[in-house]
């Protein structure tokens, strides 16, 4: 049997999705389970179009703005879900910040996005705001909601996230059908 391939995929606006996407594939790789089922994990950006069809697994998130994904990672979701139904797919969204987590509820995009592609599991995974990273009119929405400012993401918990991910592969044997990577 050859090594599991895992496509960590994303939508990030100022960067700390990609942080949390890279580390998840890094985690996914270096797991002790990973090591066992001898992974092969890669983040890529969700605009640059990979093709899900030549990966075994694939893990889908995107930063969450005014409760929606960004228009890549959905754009992906969509155009690919055929293909993405066909394989082992979690589903991640980054964007609560505090503590507690502002917002408290699940993106908008989740339930349409978990009856779409039937994924295995959705995290909502805190965090980052940075003000220096913001444009003006992203500043000032900031400002009039008091959004806590800080680094709130939870890289502990991405570690057991990765863990429980390649677990689930080492578990169950992949053998994602060769298919196209569009539609239905």
């Amino acid at each position: 049997m050859s090594r599991p391939r895992v496509l960590v995929t994303y939508a990030s606006r100022h960067g700390s999705t990609r942080e949390l996407a890279e580390a998840l594939a890094r985690e996914l790789v270096e797991s002790p389970t990973g090591r066992r089922a001898d992974l092969f994990a890669a983040a890529l950006p969700a605009e640059s179009h990979p093709d899900p069809a030549a990966w075994d697994a694939v893990v889908l998130g995107s930063a969450v703005y005014a409760g929606r994904w960004l228009p890549p990672a959905r754009d992906l979701a969509t155009r690919c879900a055929g293909t993405l139904r066909r394989r082992p797919v979690w589903l991640f969204s980054s964007g609560p910040i505090g503590d507690p987590p502002y917002p408290p509820d699940e993106p908008e995009d989740a339930a349409s996005l978990t009856a779409l592609l039937a994924p295995r599991g959705h995290r909502v995974l805190p965090g980052r705001l940075d003000r220096s990273l913001l444009g003006f009119a992203e500043r000032a929405v900031v400002t009039a909601m008091r959004a806590p400012v800080g680094d709130f993401r939870d890289w502990d918990g991405l570690r057991e996230w990765a863990g429980e991910i390649a677990t689930a592969l080492a578990e169950t044997p992949v053998t994602a059908p060769p298919g196209p990577s569009s539609g239905s």
